[in-house]
């Protein structure tokens, strides 16, 4: 491919310089496009020298050959990385001050935005907005994780590593998932008490909508089931609707016989009405009201079984909504959780405090078989790793 790398003016450019180089050695024809911003963290020379290309910056240079449109039209893609808060609110209200941001707007190439910033930055509303509406245009995000930044900071907003966005690069371009069949249940499962009032469980959806860009970015099908998101679902998906367990039961039943991964990030209320009040129930001069609640089935615990007996191939991801004082407990109660559920990777995270409901970021303790993996970073990042546990184990089994 022909690739586009523009670097913008933050700490983390120093990594650009593994990026290009891992972009050349994959056999991809790059050329670096810096900002003025960006040389003051890194010297042309050194970009010259790996991408095997001059680097010129200067939009009023050879203007006779209208250079902002001849590297818009020659690019397959285009990566910026990193991509700084300035430089996303520039791009994101259509600002073309500079030839990075002019060539931005004239290329029909698949766009690539790698942000870097410290946390606080990355959190603003104004950021996040400006991601949204990018988004919206089509453009891919390379999530930031979590870690050292500069100085004494520690957060979310550093730069993904660039063997990981090669990775992000690959998986694009490759559509390793085409043919595949995704099936992610979101959300969070309302019981009825009467017409107006439900048992339920906090639930935006987030993390299921960022697992299904990912799977579409891979060339999957994906079937989300609707369980009450609150949150916008992405374009590409077939939704099938399902407010109660019972719900998500029957539509899973009718999907699991055709799909090769299927994901469960979703809050399935462990009870339900022994039977609904019809109408309202009304306030009464009682101080407490007595509802007789039944255990709601195991969904994915029977859906394994399912699985193992027809000798099925799907993979299937549970996760674990927990409270745990520590990380050894966390994993603990993972592990437990893992041998009873049976299925073939266990996502824990612990939501003691609440704060992770909602939230664009998590933290995670990963299970797959014998090992124990943590990862820390948006929703989108962390989706990333998952699916990659996936796809592998899916593999392995056509393979096998």
């Amino acid at each position: 491919m022909q690739i586009l790398v523009g670097i913008t003016g933050g700490i983390a450019a120093y990594k650009a310089v593994s990026l290009v180089r891992l972009l050349t050695e994959a056999g991809h024809q790059v050329k670096v496009l810096p900002t003025a911003n960006a040389l003051r963290f890194i010297g042309a020379a050194t970009l010259e020298a790996i991408s095997h290309n001059t680097v010129d910056s200067d939009l009023y240079s050879e203007v006779d050959q209208v250079k902002h449109i001849k590297l818009a039209q020659e690019a397959d893609l285009v990566i910026v990385a990193p991509a700084t808060a300035a430089f996303l609110a520039r791009y994101a209200n259509g600002l073309a001050d500079d030839l990075l941001l002019n060539v931005l707007l004239a290329t029909k190439a698949k766009v690539l935005l790698a942000p870097a910033m410290h946390t606080e930055m990355w959190q603003h509303e104004a950021t996040q907005e400006n991601l949204r509406k990018l988004k919206a245009r089509g453009v891919e995000i390379a999530e930031p994780g979590s870690g050292r930044l500069t100085g004494s900071d520690s957060g979310i907003g550093r730069m993904m590593e660039p063997e990981d966005i090669l990775k992000k690069i690959q998986n694009t371009a490759h559509k390793p998932l085409l043919g595949k069949h995704v099936v992610i249940a979101a959300g969070g499962t309302q019981e009825p008490i009467d017409d107006v009032r439900f048992i339920g469980n906090i639930s935006s959806g987030k993390q299921a909508v960022a697992l299904a860009e990912e799977a579409l970015a891979r060339g999957a099908k994906v079937t989300f089931i609707d369980c009450n998101v609150s949150v916008p679902i992405p374009i590409g998906v077939t939704r099938i609707p399902a407010r109660t367990a019972k719900d998500l039961q029957f539509a899973l039943e009718d999907l699991v016989g055709e799909t090769d991964i299927l994901i469960m990030p979703v809050a399935v209320s462990d009870f339900s009405m022994a039977s609904k009040t019809p109408g309202k129930i009304s306030r009464t001069q009682n101080e407490t009201l007595h509802l007789e609640l039944t255990q709601n089935p195991d969904i994915i615990r029977n859906l394994q079984d399912w699985i193992s007996a027809n000798h099925r191939k799907t993979v299937t991801v549970a996760f674990a909504a927990e409270t745990a004082s520590s990380r050894d407990e966390l994993i603990e109660k993972a592990k437990q959780k893992f041998a009873r559920k049976g299925v073939d990777i266990l996502v824990a995270n612990d939501v003691t405090d609440g704060m992770i409901f909602g939230s664009d970021n998590t933290s995670v303790i990963v299970l797959n078989g014998e090992s124990v993996s943590e990862f820390e970073g948006t929703k989108g990042l962390v989706s990333s790793h998952i699916l990659d546990s996936a796809q592998m184990l899916l593999k392995g089994r056509e393979v096998g």
